[in-house]
């Protein structure tokens, strides 16, 4: 779960039954856990509904609450760091204080971007602050394999884009990172284009 998506449950005062989210993402904590908020009542009608053991959610919950332990051997590097992912998220100040820093990352990102000449897909009415998809210049010297390994190689990993509509790659806001992450990453890609020797950044598709 994003903290988009938390803010727009909170706001929107969506009736929900049960809401499930992990423990990376915008928690900062590493993959591997997973969660469910949800109402009591909603959770019992579940009884006996699993298709699997290990994923029975009633019967975990029913476990937890008379021996305060998991069904099964549980990971507990994941579940301290976890913790400690919390902890440091209410340090910032939860999802308004966190949410604002990846707001900052995504502007400082964004204004660089359509500095430099790309062209995000989204409207900014419509973007969250947590990942940017760009459209892929149509420079024939623009080469995204080699794009993507110069920008490795300076210590930064995008994402390729997993769009249909149009040709893209993505670049994400959220993490241990801050404005000035941004800033260095800008200024590679800009040493990198010079490099490639790309000169128009207009996307290869229209919306």
């Amino acid at each position: 779960m994003s903290c988009a998506t938390a803010t727009l449950l909170h706001e929107s005062k969506i009736h929900y039954d049960a809401m499930a989210a992990s423990s990376n993402k915008c928690l900062e904590g590493v993959p591997g856990l997973g969660f469910v908020v949800c109402r009591k009542t909603a959770l019992a009608e579940c009884k006996g509904n699993a298709t699997t053991l290990v994923l029975d959610l009633f019967e975990q919950a029913e476990n937890f609450a008379k021996t305060g332990q998991y069904r099964f051997t549980p990971p507990i590097h994941v579940i301290v760091s976890f913790h400690q992912a919390l902890t440091e998220f209410f340090e910032e100040g939860g999802q308004p204080g966190r949410g604002k820093r990846y707001a900052e990352n995504c502007r400082v990102l964004i204004e660089g971007m359509h500095a430099l000449g790309f062209e995000p897909l989204l409207s900014d009415n419509l973007q969250a602050p947590i990942i940017v998809t760009f459209r892929m210049p149509a420079d024939p010297r623009f080469k995204f394999q080699e794009f993507y390994d110069r920008l490795k190689q300076r210590g930064y990993v995008i994402y390729p884009g997993k769009l249909t509509v149009a040709d893209s790659f993505r670049i994400g806001c959220i993490g241990r990172l801050y404005p000035d992450h941004m800033r260095g990453a800008l200024a590679a890609i800009r040493d990198i284009l010079d490099q490639m020797g790309v000169t128009s950044l207009k996307p290869a598709k229209a919306a």
